[in-house]
């Protein structure tokens, strides 16, 4: 597998903890690298859809991440909000583990949601 079908290479495994969160720049494009609670690692846009916040800042708990500003949370597989305020879901971007080497696709949406900025 070519890297550019990968997408580009944001980190090693090992940079992130269980339950915590990586913030990336990918071509300016925010992006939360986020491992959940069983190990598996995410990749899902940076900004809460309810309002401009950091999602990587907020906290990780079983396979969801909680925006620290106003409490939404967001499943990390399907982008989907689990908690209002946010009704509307964030992008979740195809990622490749290569050894330790951790790539995201942020041209592959896996969720099918609007992104914005890129």
């Amino acid at each position: 597998m070519s890297e550019e079908t990968k997408g580009e290479l944001v980190c090693n495994a090992n940079d992130i903890q269980v339950k915590q969160a990586l913030r990336v720049l990918i071509d300016d494009y925010p992006v939360a690298i986020v491992r959940d609670s069983m190990g598996d690692i995410h990749a899902i846009a940076d900004t809460c859809s309810h309002a401009d916040i950091s999602l990587s800042e907020g906290e990780v708990e079983g396979c969801a991440i909680e925006c620290w500003g106003h409490g939404s949370q967001f499943d990390l597989r399907s982008g989907q909000p689990l908690q209002l305020p946010a009704y509307d879901p964030v992008p979740v971007f195809a990622v490749t583990i290569d050894g330790d080497d951790v790539y995201v696709d942020v041209t592959n949406v896996v969720n099918g949601a609007s992104v914005d900025h890129y």
